[in-house]
């Protein structure tokens, strides 16, 4: 894997700077930047420290209260939104993908670990893989999912993985971007059975990363989602 010659894409989250290389030469998606990543991360921060908002009136303040909880990130890809989101307080994080992906997200963390300041755990995960699963040992308190969704026959194992690795008072924070119709047609029904759906506004995005394409969802598993 080369990365001598490819671009690279820097972010500021709160007063760090993370920088990451992406190798878009790759035949693998998850080795390059997407925005999505970007705009979720600037939401939570935003909203974590929102100077329009007085006490007790940030809409987000429960939903966003990473204080001792556990996040797992799926299809994290070169480890964006993982490492933008342990800056912010997740700080018990475990960043996972495919095989192929693995020294791309592996670099970016060495890459990274003056301003991360430690070693954040990674996983291989196939979504479909029931041991790798288990072996994650879930409950997640959060679920990380940005611009995962593209192929339409991973839709499912994706949404399985998501309701199988959350709490049952959990959150699944989403950057969302229509890549394929039928996969999008596909996801948000499969989403309406097990999950409760809040988009965010786009005038709650950060403003600098308010991407018209992009949008932040966050999903909340139904009641009777382990009965469907």
């Amino acid at each position: 894997m080369k990365f001598t010659d490819s671009p690279v894409i820097e972010l500021s989250v709160n007063d760090t700077r993370l920088s990451f290389h992406q190798d878009n030469g790759s035949m693998h998606v998850g080795t390059s930047v997407w925005p999505c990543s970007l705009v979720l991360v600037k939401f939570v921060e935003r909203w974590q420290t929102p100077p329009e908002c007085a006490a007790g009136e940030n809409p987000y303040a429960d939903a966003l209260n990473f204080s001792s909880k556990r996040g797992i990130e799926l299809g994290t890809g070169c480890g964006v939104a993982a490492m933008g989101l342990y800056l912010l307080g997740l700080r018990d994080i475990v960043l996972t993908d495919i095989a192929p992906v693995m020294p791309a997200l592996k670099h970016n963390l060495k890459r990274n670990k003056p301003a991360l300041k430690k070693n954040l755990k990674t996983s291989q995960l196939y979504w479909e893989n029931e041991q790798q699963l288990r072996s994650l040992n879930p409950p997640f308190d959060y679920v990380i999912a940005t611009d995962v969704v593209y192929i339409e026959k991973a839709v499912a194992p994706l949404i399985r993985a998501m309701e199988g690795l959350l709490a049952d008072d959990g959150v699944v924070l989403l950057g969302y971007q229509l890549r394929s119709p039928e996969a999008h047609e596909l996801f948000w029904e499969m989403c309406e059975e097990f999950f409760q759906i809040q988009k965010i506004p786009h005038d709650h995005l950060h403003p600098e990363y308010a991407y018209e394409e992009s949008d932040v969802y966050l999903l909340r598993k139904k009641k009777n989602s382990r009965n469907s």
